[in-house]
């Protein structure tokens, strides 16, 4: 099985998670600022409306007790005001220290109204002599006095509690934005854990079918489609233990009687060949389609490994192997189809790199560790001294039934060799790259993570 396209759970997040996150919180901070705006748009002729009538109120009633109490009475009753209302009234002097009139946004309307019902030289202040209030001006005869309000009887939200109100707003508007987005992407992200499990060669775990209907329907779909990719892998298996009985056998069978039957030397050794022929395009066949196992791996001393495979080939009577391996190289893997990869790259370059003219094939085997951002990476390099192959045909190579005969010399097989290699290397992690060796060859480097 090949490796499927998954994205990670941690870029996942990243990406659909705070989109989804910030779409909202956008969608809810423009909702709270229209909605503020709107408030303050309704509220503000009401609330101006209020105050000043307020204001007027109590600067009328003021004036009138002043008014028409009697002179020894008005001290008395000037006390009572300060201490039961909170209104304080004092004469106004021109040497009087006054400080403008508060600055909010209700000012300019309560000073409009307030004016029109007390005249136009009504006065306000904020300060008078370092007290702070709301100062009002009012005349009795031909007198002027001032009268201070406290500031709370007449405040409304002031601009902290307003960004207080906000703050907390926005706070639980974030916090539900993500709930929400978490709540979306749950499903995505159960799927998308799933998806990298059979991508690791793991059977996941059903998921759900439960929430909303086009979840359930993806779900539904996801898991009949593992039950079918694990039905493939049993009918898989069952397929290659029929293929290796019922073809092999009959091989087995005729290459017994070509042992019995009375034939010449060089019929037999020629029958013989092509039974030997079949048996490995069989074997390439069995390998390709033989899936491997990542709950097998291991750490494998691949250094060990290249130095057995290098004597195995040293004992071939057409091929000279030269090594430069690495001591204590390890990797994650099974060791068996590693094996296999290793023993596959030496025969490919046994059959294929034979010099022009020449009868004995040059193969050198190199191993070596090195760093790379950080991570140890460990090189594999397997090269022979043939005549290569065209720069554009490089890539064919690794294709299933692809043997470049008009470049590499004429060989026996099916041309999985290299594909199977590939197949291999993939679900090891494995880098695998072809390129021509300089002064003639294939040079073919496996990169594998160091375990």
């Amino acid at each position: 099985m090949k490796h499927l396209p998954v994205i990670s759970l941690a870029r996942m997040k990243s990406g659909l998670f705070w989109r989804t996150f910030f779409l909202l919180s956008v969608l809810t901070t423009l909702s709270m600022a229209a909605w503020i705006g709107m408030i303050s748009v309704v509220q503000r002729e009401p609330q101006a409306q209020q105050i000043s009538a307020q204001v007027i109120s109590v600067v009328t009633i003021t004036h009138a007790a002043l008014t028409h109490s009697a002179p020894e009475l008005r001290k008395e009753l000037l006390f009572e005001l300060v201490s039961n209302e909170g209104i304080r009234v004092l004469p106004l002097e021109p040497e009087d220290k006054v400080e403008p009139a508060p600055d909010n946004w209700l000012m300019p309307d309560i000073v409009a109204m307030v004016k029109d019902k007390l005249g136009e030289d009504t006065r306000f202040s904020a300060r008078v002599n370092g007290v702070a209030g709301f100062w009002v001006s009012f005349k009795i005869d031909d007198d002027d006095y001032w009268l201070m309000l406290e500031r709370e009887r007449i405040r409304g939200l002031t601009g902290i509690q307003w960004l207080g109100w906000a703050s907390l707003v926005s706070l639980l508007s974030l916090l539900g934005a993500a709930l929400i987005s978490n709540r979306i992407n749950l499903p995505l992200a159960r799927l998308t854990a799933a998806a990298r499990a059979i991508a690791a060669g793991k059977p996941p775990e059903p998921l759900p079918e439960t929430g909303p209907i086009e979840i359930i329907e993806a779900n539904r779909s996801f898991n009949q489609m593992v039950d079918d990719l694990r039905q493939v892998e049993s009918d898989r298996a069952v397929i290659l233990a029929g293929i290796s009985h019922d073809l092999r056998t009959p091989l087995a069978r005729m290459q017994l009687e070509v042992e019995m039957a009375h034939l010449s030397d060089a019929a037999r050794e020629g029958i013989q060949s092509d039974i030997a022929q079949m048996d490995a395009i069989i074997g390439q066949f069995l390998d390709y389609a033989k899936p491997t196992e990542t709950a097998s791996f291991a750490s494998v001393d691949i250094s060990a490994l290249l130095a057995d495979s290098a004597r195995e080939a040293m004992r071939l009577p057409d091929v000279a192997v030269g090594t430069t391996i690495a001591a204590d190289a390890h990797v994650m893997g099974n060791a068996t189809d590693l094996k296999r990869v290793i023993n596959n790259l030496i025969e490919n370059a046994r059959r294929y790199g034979k010099t022009e003219g020449g009868d004995l094939t040059e193969i050198d085997i190199g191993c070596h560790i090195k760093s790379v951002h950080g991570a140890r990476r460990v090189y594999i390099d397997v090269q022979d001294h043939g005549p290569g192959v065209p720069d554009s045909q490089i890539e064919q190579l690794l294709k299933p039934f692809t043997r470049m005969d008009t470049a590499r010399g004429q060989a026996n097989g099916a041309g999985l060799g290299l594909a199977i290699v590939d197949r291999v290397l993939l679900r090891h992690g494995a880098e695998l790259h072809l390129r021509n060796r300089d002064g003639g060859g294939l040079h073919i480097q496996i990169v594998m993570a160091a375990a």
